[in-house]
């Protein structure tokens, strides 16, 4: 049998070999490293030995020992000595010599400094400031002891083998500027790296667009770092598809050709489709090989060639593993890929290993529809209401101008029924069908909204002219309508609810809400998150319901019922207040415990048996103690001419946390 040997050290030698050797040609492959022969994971048919063969003579006598045809030399680019050594040892032998060449990297940045050894590279950080990722593997690693502090500026990474840590180790390097791992490392990996170590420069070679060279230059670009590049040295040799054709040639056969260059992913909005794609994106997808897309994006512009339709981000990326003809792919997004856009998702699913990205930018909906209503968009309060949930009346209260992503004519109804519902005099502009013949614009109040029909694709701008702007804590008792239910007063009520520490989108529950008074100003506060008021007497209940319309905060829901029973099936809670427990304290803890075990609680207790029985819950459950506070509250009162305080009940704020 026909033998070629490779020396191996790359991407290609690898790939190489498995392409010889599954057309039946007998591969004898020498790598430097146990850890290079661990990542050729070949199956049987490949001889793989560790160990550079003992020089030119050592070379020699392999190549007599094996009768091999051809010596293929895939080595790094930066391995000179190797290189010299494997083709004298082929002169010597009268043996073919092939090098394989690492194709050139043509990424451009405008800030890095060439240099032709590590040791230039050092020469010139040590007259610099700021931390260093070193990523030129662990030879070269004592140049970099040069570098005052060097310990405390640099950060090497380096292959995750004992040989390479220990050398590392040997000169300082460990802990937090030690990493360990197998490359080529994506862009997002690069630039979180950068970004950890807070770097402003790295040091690297030129390994080229498989050995993740162009992915550590988008990330320095990204992150700001100055690079520091050690220039690749001049090699003359055959790229990857030239040396197959050689090889096909000498042996008669017909190899697969797996080393392609990485493929082009383009994802493109395209704004409302047709004339609104930008002559960038056009050009983009006109020279595309196939274009991806949900149905309608892709018939509104017009593309000749090949087209999958799909839109979901693991389908995509699979059709585009399978189909590996299509270099360039153009995957459509609606509107523009940074609002509301399935981009996201797809951006964070793509092996930047294999796909180079290219984005572009559409004009939104948003955009779109202000110039239509001639009107500004920079003050618009942007959301969705388009496959998710959003309190619009909440956001609409205290906002002039909010545009929503919305679906079809329910979409848009039940939106305009909410508004009608919470007293909101509001002007509601729907956009619908953009880009189709079907565009049109329709204004007017909810119930004008309401007696109209609309498509399919649908859009809102809503106008507030009198948003509430003042902060929602601690509203006046007199303004809830309170009945008979007791009712959290106001100064407990306004430190209660700061002792939470609410998020724009905390899920809460008010246990014992009473009124719902609490509930209200948590809903206030949390405007795109959810409180769910736990209450046992009807009358309390239908209270909240009157209060929730009043106070314009949908993002109530009343649960009757008695914790923690009423608490079954309800999202896990990101806070909770415990106004009133009815005696079950410690059941309703274990219970909001279990959902989440790092829940921030407040629990009023106005009687000292509710405080002894607020200590053994925060002791029975090993919860963090942050502060148990007795609020004494007067208020004055006129009784003629003088003014008296009289005095309300000490309330006792007991804040915790679980850990």
């Amino acid at each position: 049998m026909r033998s070629v040997f490779i020396f191996s050290g790359t991407t290609e030698g690898r790939r190489l070999s498995e392409a010889i050797a599954n057309k039946g040609i007998d591969v004898h492959v020498r790598v430097a490293t146990e850890y290079g022969a661990e990542v050729m994971d070949f199956s049987d048919g490949i001889d793989v030995k560790v160990g550079s063969c003992g020089g030119v003579e050592g070379i020699g006598n392999v190549i007599r020992e094996l009768g091999c045809d051809m010596v293929i030399d895939a080595t790094h680019p930066y391995a000179l000595n190797i290189t010299a050594h494997i083709k004298e040892a082929c002169e010597n032998t009268s043996v073919r010599y092939v090098r394989l060449k690492r194709s050139e990297s043509d990424v451009d940045y405008d800030r890095i400094v060439r240099v032709r050894t590590v040791v230039e590279a050092v020469d010139y950080l040590i007259n610099t400031e700021g931390n260093i990722l070193a990523s030129t593997g662990s030879n070269d690693i004592a140049s970099y002891t040069r570098i005052p502090d060097y310990k405390e500026r640099v950060t090497a990474r380096v292959l995750s083998t004992k040989e390479s840590m220990e050398k590392c180790m040997n000169f300082g390097f460990s802990g937090k500027n030690l990493i360990c791992a197998q490359g080529p490392f994506s862009e997002e990996t690069n630039y979180a790296t950068l970004k950890q170590i807070d770097a402003r420069y790295l040091v690297t070679k030129d390994s080229g667009t498989v050995g993740g060279y162009e992915d550590k230059i988008r990330a320095a670009k990204r992150a700001g770092v100055t690079v520091i590049l050690v220039e690749r040295p001049k090699e003359e040799g055959l790229s990857y598809d030239e040396v197959i054709d050689i090889i096909e040639k000498e042996y008669g056969i017909e190899a697969e050709r797996t080393m392609d260059e990485k493929r082009t992913i383009n994802i493109i909005g395209i704004g409302m489709g047709g004339e609104s794609v930008t002559v960038s994106a056009k050009k983009r997808i006109d020279s595309s090989d196939v274009v991806i897309g949900a149905k309608r994006m892709v018939e509104t512009i017009g593309f000749k060639g090949d087209v999958f339709e799909e839109y979901k981000s693991d389908l995509v990326i699979a059709f585009l593993d399978k189909n590996p003809q299509y270099k360039t792919a153009s995957v459509l997004m609606s509107g523009d890929i940074g609002f509301y856009s399935g981009a996201k998702k797809l951006l964070e699913k793509i092996d930047r290993s294999k796909y180079d990205v290219i984005t572009e930018p559409g004009i939104s909906s948003v955009i779109y529809l202000c110039s239509k209503l001639e009107t500004s968009w920079q003050d618009v309060t942007l959301t969705s209401s388009h496959g998710k949930d959003c309190n619009i009346v909440g956001i609409c209260r205290v906002n002039p101008k909010v545009f929503t992503l919305l679906s079809d004519e329910e979409s848009v109804h039940s939106m305009a029924r909410l508004f009608k519902d919470y007293g909101m005099d509001v002007t509601i502009s729907i956009g619908e069908d953009f880009g189709y013949p079907t565009e049109k614009i329709t204004t007017g109040s909810p119930d004008e909204i309401l007696a109209h029909s609309f498509g399919k694709l649908c859009v809102g701008l809503i106008i507030n002219n009198s948003p509430v702007r003042s902060n929602p804590i601690s509203i006046p008792d007199e303004e809830f309508i309170r009945g008979d239910a007791p009712m959290t007063k106001s100064e407990v009520r306004a430190l209660s609810v700061a002792k939470l520490k609410l998020t724009d989108n905390s899920v809460i529950y008010d246990i014992g809400a009473g009124t719902g008074s609490v509930s209200i100003e948590m809903a206030l506060v949390a405007i795109n998150g959810m409180v769910y008021a736990i209450e046992k007497e009807k009358e309390a209940a239908d209270l909240i319901e009157q209060n929730k319309l009043k106070f314009k905060t949908p993002n109530v829901e009343v649960i009757r019922g008695c914790a923690p029973e009423a608490m079954e099936g309800l999202p896990a809670p990101t806070h909770a207040f415990i106004g009133g427990s009815s005696g079950n304290l410690k059941d309703i803890v274990k219970v909001l415990l279990d959902l989440n075990p790092k829940i921030r609680i407040v629990i009023n207790s106005v009687t000292i048996e509710t405080l002894e029985e607020t200590s053994q819950v925060i002791s029975q459950f090993n919860l963090v103690e942050e502060e148990i506070t007795c609020l004494n509250v007067s208020k004055a009162r006129k009784l003629g001419r003088y003014h008296l305080m009289t005095a309300q009940n000490p309330v006792y704020v007991a804040v915790m946390r679980g850990e």
